[in-house]
Order: structure tokens, then sequence, then C-alpha cells
């Protein structure tokens, strides 16, 4: 047989590697994840199968902590991870893809696989999660202006199409059929929520899905029990979201009557809830959520909870709610949830209790419940006050682009995700009376207003604030600092950034307006800007530049808190890493959530952009050991 394989041509080293693709073959075969619908329960290499998930969104941790929270998850019992796939953390510019860092989708499977659990994506591609745009790229609107996202579409579907082909492939070798992790795979996100009720999207998009995931796991929606008419998919699993109000059985009903048979699935069971800025922190007894997760598994239901982990929305990626007219409201950077492990992945009161309930239905993994990680406060930093985002020397170093238009072009025409525009326009001589109104339509979302670079007010969104009283002088100009507060992220009514409306004097429209544009985007500008400073500057605008260096001794480093109580509103730079924004005139958020990872033994160094507030030169900036997110 030998001798016969090698006058073949086939030497023995290869004799054994057909021999050892055969063996993979033969186990992968074994595996298989499925749905028995005469049973109503998911069948894992033909034996009955039920999970209790816990959501944990990689984008919103830093890979350092990856391991720990997805220990600490399955220490509690769970036996299944499950997040979203943001397509704006991986496509944030067209055509340039970024896989490494907290984008490492890959990495992060690999560990929750290594760390004994199941895996549960999401990609949407429309992902809402309280992200900016519902996860999708601004691009999208700059490429196509007249975009009708998560519709039948052709502009939209071909760049669904292009994603998919990028990330889907990825995915394909951790499926579970071929010895990964990954059990489920989501078509959409709560589409039945969503006014266009577009089936022949859903089709396209269960189509699409289906070249890549084929049956090696099973594919679902996910909806609100009155939402099913328009969410589902035929010939897909579908599954409910609820938390811990009502009675399960009324919602399981609601189920039954469009899909009779197949496993109870809840895909997202909120232990805690969202918060906005100007709102109380949103709270969830923990008595409710164990009592309604009894339930739940007394029934033989599967149960993924919506947040197990939520993490921090770092940067500029927190996203916004539309509350109605004239009600716009923006999320707060943390993205603690009230979930059982909280913003820095330590367990709550809230986790044993669950873990508690969970052990009663699964069996015990073995992992030893996790303790709290250590947190540490530094002493005061004393920040140098710079100088401002008008002055010469920033727009030189700071700016993107600066260019002219008759009329204001927002964040998207510009081709800018975030941060902030400079809109500057000559007020004509003959409109210099006072008092004057001005007046800002469609204002998308917060103008720090200034008459010759003196600051006059604010203009916002979320008051409904769109004129304010102003004094001018011979010759004076207009400037408009406008701030993206983040882009809504549910339903997706295509909201745009900047000005998008007419700005008028005493109903006199102005025009002739340059633009500049500063997205804080690149962290090398303001190094550079810091670098070449020459000296003090004009103080009578908003948006002032702070920076600052502290050292840490101890070789031990942990996570801290930044506490800006005594500034207004912001972003905060640590070590080049953008922290997200701060605003503790409007609360409940206070401190932000400072990972011990992108600290470092020796000098570190800190840039605060201060959008509102005159903070004095010297004001300190303290580092606590402990969150505050209810500070209102």
């Amino acid at each position: 047989m030998l001798t016969s394989s090698r006058r073949k041509g086939l030497g023995m080293k290869q004799i054994c590697i057909l021999i050892l693709v055969a063996l993979v073959a033969a186990t992968y075969a074994e595996r298989s994840f499925k749905i028995d619908y005469e049973r109503d329960t998911f069948l894992m290499d033909g034996k009955p199968f039920r999970f209790v998930s816990g959501a944990f969104h990689y984008f919103r941790a830093l890979p350092g902590s990856w391991r720990q929270i997805l220990r600490s998850i399955r220490a509690a019992g769970l036996n299944v991870v499950e997040t979203y796939i943001e397509w704006s953390t991986h496509e944030p510019t067209e055509g340039q893809y970024t896989w490494d860092g907290i984008a490492n989708l890959e990495q992060f499977i690999q560990i929750a696989q290594e760390e004994d659990l199941y895996v549960i994506l999401r990609p949407g591609p429309y992902i809402c999660a309280e992200r900016d745009m519902g996860g999708f790229p601004y691009w999208l609107h700059t490429k196509y202006p007249n975009i009708k996202l998560r519709t039948y579409d052709l502009d939209y579907l071909r760049e669904v199409e292009k994603w998919y082909s990028v990330l889907m492939p990825r995915i394909q070798n951790h499926l579970y059929q071929r010895g990964g992790p990954v059990i489920m795979v989501s078509i959409e996100n709560e589409y039945g929520s969503f006014s266009a009720c577009d089936g022949r999207y859903l089709s396209f998009l269960k189509n699409l899905t289906g070249i890549y995931i084929r049956n090696e796991a099973v594919l679902f929606t996910n909806d609100g029990p009155d939402q099913l008419a328009c969410g589902r998919i035929p010939g897909v699993l579908a599954t409910l979201d609820f938390g811990a109000v009502g009675n399960p059985d009324n919602y399981w009903q609601k189920l039954r009557k469009y899909q009779p048979k197949g496993p109870l699935v809840n895909a997202e069971f909120y232990p805690g809830w969202l918060t906005h800025w100007m709102e109380p922190l949103a709270r969830v007894a923990t008595g409710p959520v164990v009592s309604q997760l009894r339930k739940m598994l007394q029934q033989g239901a599967n149960v993924n909870f919506y947040m197990f982990h939520g993490g921090t929305n770092f940067a500029f990626t927190s996203g916004a709610n539309d509350g109605g007219p004239g009600r716009f409201n923006t999320d707060i950077t943390s993205y603690d949830y009230d979930a059982p492990l909280d913003e820095a992945g330590d367990p709550t009161s809230k986790y044993f209790a669950i873990r508690d309930a969970v052990l009663e239905f699964l069996p015990d993994p073995g992992v030893p419940v996790p303790g709290r990680l250590p947190k540490m406060s530094l002493p005061p930093v004393q920040m140098n006050r710079l100088g401002t985002l008008l002055s010469e020397q920033a727009r030189q170093t700071l700016a993107k682009y600066s260019l002219s238009s008759q009329r204001p072009l927002g964040f998207e025409a510009l081709n800018q995700h975030s941060g902030l525009i400079l809109y500057e326009t000559q007020i004509p001589g003959y409109l210099h009376s006072d008092p004057m109104t001005l007046r800002v339509d469609m204002l998308h979302d917060r103008a720090y207003v200034h008459v010759d670079n003196k600051f006059a007010g604010i203009l916002s969104r979320e008051t409904a604030t769109y004129t304010l009283p102003i004094r001018l002088g011979s010759g004076s100009k207009l400037q408009l600092v406008v701030e993206n507060q983040g882009r809504i992220n549910y339903g997706i009514a295509n909201d745009k950034k900047g000005i998008l409306g007419a700005v008028t004097l005493n109903g006199n429209e102005l025009l002739n307006w340059s633009m500049t544009g500063f997205p804080l985007e690149d962290y090398s500008l303001l190094e550079k800007y810091i670098d070449q400073f020459s000296g003090s500057e004009d103080t009578t605008s908003s948006v002032k530049i702070y920076h600052a260096e502290f050292d840490i001794s101890s070789s031990n480093i942990y996570d801290t808190y930044f506490d800006p109580r005594g500034w207004g509103k912001g972003v905060v730079f640590i070590n080049g890493f953008n922290l997200g924004r701060y605003w503790p005139l409007a609360g409940p958020q206070i401190t932000l959530y400072v990972p011990r990872h992108i600290l470092r033994q020796g000098k570190n160094t800190i840039v605060v952009l201060e959008y509102e507030t005159d903070v004095p030169q010297g004001t300190v900036i303290n580092f606590r050991d402990q969150a505050i997110l209810d500070g209102r």
C-alpha cells in the first residue's frame, strides 16, 4: 500500500497530511448546532441544548480586559457570550478596514472559546446599541446623500454586500460546525420596530447571510413581542426581547402566533437600562430581574442578558435618541447599564444573585468567582491652559480642512465623522443694529456662538433652543462652533450633523460661509499644537485647550476615574486615547472610566478640550478610585 502510494507520487509526509485532514473533517462532521422544532429545543451534536448568555461588546472594552470579563461571564454559570459586530468600528473610512486592537473580533471569539463559552454574533448591519448611527459608518451619508438605510435601496444593498464580503469570511472559520464556538448569527436587529417594514430587504439580507453561514450556525431575528409581524423572516428562528416587567407567558403566546414550534429565546433580557445626559441614572432592581429569570428558565427558555457587561462608549461612539418633537436625547459616555458586571468589569451584587439563579438550572462551570479588581486614585493634576480652537495656531495645526460655501454644509457633506466644525461669516453692515436675534434652523446638535471671537451663548438641539439675542459691532464676524453629540441610533432616521438649514439675523439669511473642520481624531495634531504653542492667547472665546503631565511612580497600575467636577463640557485624551465626552453640568455621569491599559509607569499626558466653561489657569483634575455615575 505504501509502495503503491509512493508510485503515485505521495510521500509519507503527504499521506500523514491527508490522514490528518480526514480526521479533522470527521471530527467536524460530528459537530452540529440545529433546531428541533418538534421538541422546541436546540440540538448540539444531536443532543438537547439550552443556553444562558451574556451580552458583552468587544468594542466597549480594551482587549487587555476581554479575558477577565469573559471568564467572569463563565464563572456566573453562563455558557454563551453574545456580541454585536459594529460596521463603523471596522470600516471607519470607506474601504479602509481595521481588525486589530479593540477591533480584533477574531481574537475576541478565540478568547471566548478558550474560556469555555459559545458565541452568538449579531452583525446587523444595523445594531442600534446606543452607538453613533446605530453602528453604521457615517460615510454612507457622504457617499450617498439620499441613501435609505435598512431598506431595499440599491446603494445601501451594494454597500452591505461589500461589507459582508469582507466580514463574513472572517466569521466562517469560527462557526460551530467548523470547530469554532459560534452557534448563532442574527439577521438585522429589531426590524419590526422600524417604520419601513421592507420585506424585500429582509429577504435580501437572509439570502446574503445564508451564502456565508449556510447551515453551519442557526440564523435568527429578534424583536419585541408586538413587533413580530414585520420583524420575523419565514424560515428563520424568531426570538423576543423583554425585561423584568410583565408575565413571560403572555410574551411567549404572542411568539407562538407566528412561530408555533421551536425553542423559546429571550434574545435581549434587560437587567439594566440605558441613560441619557440630563436624566437620572437608570437602575433596575435585582429582585424582579432574578424572579423573571427563574420563570423563563423554569419554562425551558433560553436567555441572553442585555447587557451582562456594558463597558464604555469611548471617543465619539455614543449615540442619541429622538425623544419626539423638540426633544433630542444624547447617550452618556458610560455604558455601565446597571449590568451584573459594572463598567470596569467588576461583579456587582446583581451578578451574584443572577449566578445563584443560573446555577439552579445549569451546571457549575467550576470557574472561580471573580473579585473586584483594585482601583487607584492619583494626586491632583494642575492643568495648563493653552489657546482656543478659534486661534490661528489651532486652525493651522488642528484643522483637517477649510473651505467656503454660500450656505453652511453639514458634517456628512464635508466628510467629517465627529468633533467640531467652525462656521464663520461676515455680517453685512446693513444688519448692524442692536439687539439682533440669531436663529439657526435645523441645528444638529449644539452651537457655541461667538461674535468677533467673544463667546455669546449656546444654541442646543437637546433643549430646542434655536434663537439667541446677540449684540454686534461694526464689521462683526459671526462664528458658530458646532458639536456633533452623537447620531441617532434607534430607528435610524438618517440623522445628519452640523448646520442643515438657514442661519438668520432678524429674519435675514446670512450667506457666504467658511467652514473649518476639527475632527479631533488624529492625536498627533494635538501633540504638534502643544509642542508649537507660542504663548498665551485671547481667552474670551470658548473651546479652550488644556494640557498637563502627571507621573505614576508605582509599577502597580490599576483602573482609575477621571473627575471633571468644576469643568463644563468637553472631551479628554490620556496618553493619546480619547476617553469620551464629559459633561458634569448635565449629569448624571460625572467621572469617566480610565482603563489601566492606557496608563504607564512614569510620565503620562492629559489633554482636555473644554467647550463652554471658562476654567481658570491652574485648575486641577482629579483621578479617583470610585466611579460617580449618578451625580445629579
